[in-house]
């Protein structure tokens, strides 16, 4: 399948540039569009909640992705290296229109790949990194954190299956099977009925 994927910010921009960019472009590359993705939404908002994550949730290895340039994308770099790093590492080819790139399963492509992953890995470090500062910082100034020392916790995977758990023991549910039935391991299910003293 060959999409063309179309994003505007907003109600004003029009998404008929971007298209004659791509039409001009499948033209010149003899392909063919099968599918058209257009959505009005602003390029920080998270590709999961736009339409271009539905998108590369059903994309498949050999699909094709055309925009007319990598902004289209996202926003910023980090967003627009991360979704490019999905789609490659699925086997979709990404076109873009502007800036003439085709990143698929090449060398250059896989180079391109490998320095965004990096890129992520060295995001996820800093974040990392600034959490345990800001944790530290929290702590000096004297905040307690977690919970406080003694106090059981209140909330459990189990929390809200009371009735459930009670009603499948009175009709002799044996506990392994409640426990695949409430998706957790059985010493969870014993934890949770001791602590809640449900026998």
């Amino acid at each position: 399948m060959i999409y063309g994927y179309i994003r505007v910010s907003t109600d004003k921009q029009t998404v008929e540039n971007q298209r004659f960019e791509i039409e001009k472009f499948i033209q010149k590359s003899q392909l063919a569009v099968d599918s058209w993705i257009e959505e009005t939404i602003s390029g920080t908002v998270s590709p999961s909640k736009r339409n271009l994550g539905k998108l590369i949730e059903k994309t498949k290895r050999g699909d094709i992705i055309i925009c007319s340039e990598l902004s289209r994308l996202g926003r910023n770099m980090f967003m627009i290296m991360s979704i490019l790093n999905v789609l490659m590492e699925n086997g979709v080819i990404i076109y873009t229109v502007k800036e003439k790139y085709r990143l698929g399963e090449d060398l250059t492509s896989k180079v391109l790949a490998f320095a965004f992953s990096i890129s992520a890995e060295i995001e996820r470090e800093l974040i990392s990194q600034r959490t345990i500062e800001a944790l530290k910082r929290k702590k000096a100034e004297g905040v307690i954190l977690g919970r406080p020392k003694g106090k059981k916790n209140s909330r459990y995977k189990l929390t809200g299956c009371d009735t459930k758990i009670r009603s499948m023991l009175n009709e002799g549910y044996p506990k392994s099977l409640i426990s695949k039935q409430l998706h957790v391991s059985p010493s969870t299910l014993y934890l949770y009925l001791k602590n809640k003293n449900i026998f």
